[in-house]
């Protein structure tokens, strides 16, 4: 996917910069792939916002996505590649040769008419969409859709641009690394596809506008040093100030450590798998 600028006829389109349709399919989504999908706007059952700045944005359908690639050696014809309202990466129609249809992520490099299969059993070549368990594929090739647990589905580097690196493979475990810098193990019987996910050129994007933002249901944030202290632990003092007269550590509302306080909890069961933490730090072993 390249990107685009347009003539700025418009303020709104001066600094836009977005991806091109060039290598999408002309074609109405699956309509038996489609469901609705109630967006929350960040209320809980309560209705009360526990997830702030959401709202409002373009109506959108799900596409029902096949993160489990679970028809095995079955091939399927890649129909056509689309785009996904509800995810940054495209998505791409597969047409197996039974006859059922099933969306997945579209990997970098797929195209219409490639031929691509899943299955447990090792194979001599590894192209671009095969889906087979870690346990069977080389070491230092890059990966995506990766499943935690064995049959959960994919649940790791599935958006835009990214993919995972397979580092090593010991027993019934296999070392990978993530895109956030982060290493750690699964259970070698997870799946994984091969290749990295496409739309490679999505972080390049400019939205051009605050309006932009608004139709993707995100809405404005206002900072803390803006408000007055009735409103926010950060905000008073005459002009930009810190607030209180010293140096505070930057906190959210509810007075929470906002930068460089670590919120995972330490009691997390996945800890024990993670052998070096997204900052580069090596964690001990237990």
């Amino acid at each position: 996917m390249a990107l685009k600028q347009r003539r700025p006829l418009t303020p709104g389109q001066r600094f836009l910069i977005e991806n091109t349709r060039e290598d999408l399919s002309r074609k109405d989504p699956e309509t038996t792939l489609l469901e609705s999908n109630h967006r929350a706007q960040g209320r809980n059952c309560y209705g009360r916002i526990t997830s702030r700045r959401r709202g409002g944005g373009h109506k959108r359908l799900y596409r029902i996505i096949d993160f489990k690639r679970a028809k095995k050696d079955i091939p399927a014809t890649v129909q056509a590649l689309e785009y996904d309202p509800n995810r940054s990466a495209r998505i791409a129609l597969l047409a197996y040769a039974d006859g059922e249809k099933c969306y997945i992520v579209a990997p970098n490099g797929l195209k219409v008419g490639d031929k691509i299969i899943s299955t447990d059993k090792p194979v001599a070549e590894y192209p671009v969409g095969l889906a087979l368990p870690l346990r069977h594929i080389p070491p230092a090739t890059f990966i995506h859709n990766i499943e935690m647990l064995p049959g959960r589905g994919a649940q790791i580097a599935r958006g835009a641009g990214v993919g995972a690196q397979l580092m090593a493979i010991e027993g019934d475990s296999a070392t990978i690394k993530l895109p956030s810098g982060e290493t750690r193990r699964v259970h070698a019987n997870c799946r994984a596809t091969i290749g990295t996910v496409g739309n490679l050129d999505h972080q390049n994007r400019s939205l051009g506008k605050a309006g932009r933002n608004r139709w993707l249901g995100k809405r404005p944030r206002q900072r803390g040093m803006s408000m007055n202290p009735v409103d926010h632990p950060m905000g008073g003092g005459q002009g930009k100030s810190k607030g209180g007269g010293g140096w505070q550590h930057p906190v959210s509302p509810w007075g929470q450590l906002a930068k460089g306080f670590p919120t995972r909890v330490k009691s997390k069961p996945s800890n024990a798998f993670i052998l070096v933490r997204r900052n580069g730090r090596k964690v001990k072993p237990v």
